[in-house]
C-alpha cells in the first residue's frame, strides 16, 4: 500500500468521516481531495497531525510495518494467494512492478475475454 491508501484504509478502519478526519488533523478537504484524485501525498509538517489523529505511528504509517499486515489478513487470502504474496515479496522492486503490470493487463484481458 502507499502512504495515501493507508491513509484512506485507516480513516475506514477508525469509522470517521473523511471531514471529521480534516478537522481533527487540521486538514483542508480540497488537500484531502488532492490526495486521492490527484495522487498528492501530505507534507512533513502534517504527518505527525495524521498519525496523532489515526493512532497510528508515522514508521507505521510510512512502512505500512503493522497496517499493509492487517489489510492482508482482512482479506482472507487463501493459500495460493499467500504463496503469491511470498513470492512477491521475494522480487526485487523492478520485478514486484513488473509483476504488477503483468496482472492488471492480465485481469484486462480476462474482461475482454468474457465480452
Amino acid at each position: 500500500m502507499t502512504i495515501i491508501e493507508r491513509i484512506f484504509f485507516l480513516i475506514k478502519e477508525r469509522g470517521l468521516s473523511q471531514n471529521a478526519f480534516g478537522k481533527a488533523a487540521g486538514i483542508a478537504p480540497s488537500t484531502i481531495s488532492d490526495w486521492k484524485t490527484k495522487g498528492h501525498t501530505p507534507s512533513a509538517d502534517k504527518i505527525m497531525d495524521i498519525c496523532r489523529v489515526l493512532e497510528v505511528t508515522p514508521e507505521a504509517l510510512l512502512t505500512g510495518k503493522g497496517i499493509d499486515e492487517a489489510d492482508i489478513t482482512e482479506s482472507k487470502v487463501d493459500y495460493k494467494g499467500k504463496q503469491l504474496l511470498l513470492e512477491y515479496e521475494g522480487l526485487n522492486e523492478d520485478a514486484q512492478k513488473r509483476l504488477l503490470t503483468y496482472a492488471k493487463k492480465l485481469g484486462e484481458l480476462t474482461k475482454l475475454e468474457d465480452l
